[in-house]
């Protein structure tokens, strides 16, 4: 079972960021590589800390963790962990930047750099929040160019060094007392210029690629719901890590349920006499259909039951229930038997009813019922 992300970090779950981000700086500098070579506890140390500080750095992330668990997170980040520790460096480069003075503006900008992430947006029906669901999507992401493999020059050449800046990709220029830096007008930063760009790309060194990936949807997840798959966005630069793809959920709308956290609603129908004898009769569930027993003298409104009918945790424990909500129909018109049937009832029970009147507001009834003169 994964370990608790606020254990791992040692903060209390009322943390506030800041207090989360100084928890996070701490353990990276005890279990950081440099500080502990070849040691593969303290490696681990540094990625499992690296993970909780990830899930619990982002509002989102960490509202649906508090709420759900790691469950929560649909494999977001749980068992993850990095590529390798770079891709760490690469994704927390401001709070590395800080204390070990690791790049900033200029070797960022010609460094390597993560890819950019994507977002999907995938439809699911309700009987597939139910039992969940692997789906295959297909979209487009961008890589290194196939034809010249991401340097943006064509097929035999090579980009050459920026002879303004000497491969800096800044000019440094003598203002007094100071000195400025400027990014390279001439190769825009890049220390290098291509000469000959590659036909494919256009000199760009990237290209839009189709991709199918299969994706797994969880049991009890809900619109809004994000699942993420690690390293399916965009190809990093010069080397660095893909982005990441998030799939965000929409369920379909059922118009025979109202879904209410994880227990759902429907309505059931029947007439006024089944409403005072009861009735067994078979109704729609998400899944297929369910013999419903509705008992004598149900009023409208009540609601029967089916345990576990309704949506799992997305947790991974419990199920919600399905209600069916009763509905009597009454009928607006009577033939001459029903209504005769109904007010010999009625006298019976001494019930006071409307008497029907003919013309000349002579009345048709000719039983007295306990109201009547």
């Amino acid at each position: 079972m994964p370990r608790d992300y606020y254990e791992i970090l040692g903060v209390e779950r009322n943390s506030d960021s800041i207090t989360i981000k100084k928890a996070y700086r701490k353990l990276a500098m005890q279990f950081h590589p440099d500080r502990n070579p070849g040691s593969k506890e303290a490696e681990e140390k540094f990625k499992e800390a690296a993970e909780a500080y990830e899930a619990l750095s982002n509002a989102e992330t960490r509202a649906r963790y508090d709420q759900f668990g790691h469950a929560g997170l649909g494999g977001q980040f749980g068992g993850r962990g990095f590529s390798d520790i770079n891709d760490i460096f690469s994704s927390f480069s401001d709070i590395f930047g800080d204390f070990f003075g690791m790049g900033g503006g200029q070797s960022q900008a010609r460094g390597s750099a993560r890819g950019s992430h994507l977002r999907y947006r995938m439809e699911v029906t309700l009987k597939e929040v139910i039992s969940g669901v692997e789906k295959e999507i297909e979209y487009h992401r961008e890589e290194n160019c196939s034809e010249c493999h991401g340097s943006g020059a064509a097929k035999g050449t090579e980009p050459v060094t920026c002879p303004d800046c000497q491969g800096r990709g800044q000019i440094v220029r003598a203002q007094g007392f100071f000195s400025v830096a400027t990014t390279c007008p001439s190769c825009r930063g890049e220390g290098r210029i291509i000469k000959k760009p590659c036909k494919v790309c256009k000199g760009s060194g990237r290209e839009k690629v189709a991709r199918q990936v299969k994706v797994k949807i969880p049991p009890g997840v809900d619109t809004g719901t994000q699942l993420r798959l690690a390293r399916e966005g965009d190809g990093g630069y010069r080397g660095g890590p893909f982005g990441d793809l998030y799939v965000e959920i929409f369920v379909q709308e059922d118009s025979r349920f109202l879904r209410e956290e994880n227990d759902l609603i429907s309505l059931v129908e029947i007439s006024y006499l089944q409403a005072c004898l009861g009735v067994n009769m078979e109704v729609d569930t998400p899944t297929g259909t369910h013999k419903l027993e509705i008992p004598p003298g149900s009023q409208p409104g009540d609601r029967i039951i089916v345990g576990g009918g309704g949506i799992p945790s997305l947790r991974g424990y419990g199920r919600g229930d399905l209600y069916f909500e009763v509905k009597v129909l009454i009928p607006k018109k009577l033939s001459s038997e029903e209504e005769k049937a109904l007010r010999d009832i009625a006298g019976q029970k001494f019930e006071n009813v409307r008497e029907v009147t003919g013309f000349f507001g002579k009345s048709k009834n000719k039983g007295k019922g306990f109201f009547t003169n």
